[in-house]
């Protein structure tokens, strides 16, 4: 089991930018693959954002490619995810989950193989 808890949401206007965190703690960080996902009322949960448990392989959705950033420190258990160039559209519950039936180098966008969440972060960006 793991727990996993978000940080950094708040209210941004356009333009901006957050860096969010998610803090694990439970069992070995290194072992899962991480990912970010968000969901705003009567929607589906979107993909994001994913990293392999190696760190070295990413993958974005394309409404957010090249704007914003996923990472991780194993040493702080941490992974992060940051948000620039902020649109109104973005704003959404941001929840963050880990993978624990993954390859090393597995960065999936499938919320199916994600065992753990988070109870989210609200991110609000204004126009």
């Amino acid at each position: 089991q793991v727990q996993l808890i978000e940080s950094g949401g708040g209210l941004v206007q356009a333009g901006g930018s957050l860096r969010l965190s998610c803090a694990a703690s439970g069992r070995t960080f290194s072992n899962y693959g991480m990912g970010w996902f968000r969901q705003t009322p009567g929607t589906e949960r979107e993909f994001v954002a994913a990293i392999s448990r190696s760190g070295g392989f990413t993958r974005y959705s394309d409404s957010v490619q090249g704007r914003f950033t996923i990472s991780r420190s194993d040493a702080k258990n941490t992974v992060y995810l940051q948000m620039n160039s902020l649109k109104p559209e973005d704003t959404a519950v941001y929840h963050c989950a880990a993978a624990d039936r993954v390859g090393l180098f597995d960065a999936t966008g499938m919320s199916s193989r994600y065992d753990y969440w988070g109870q989210g972060t609200q991110v609000t960006v204004s126009s």
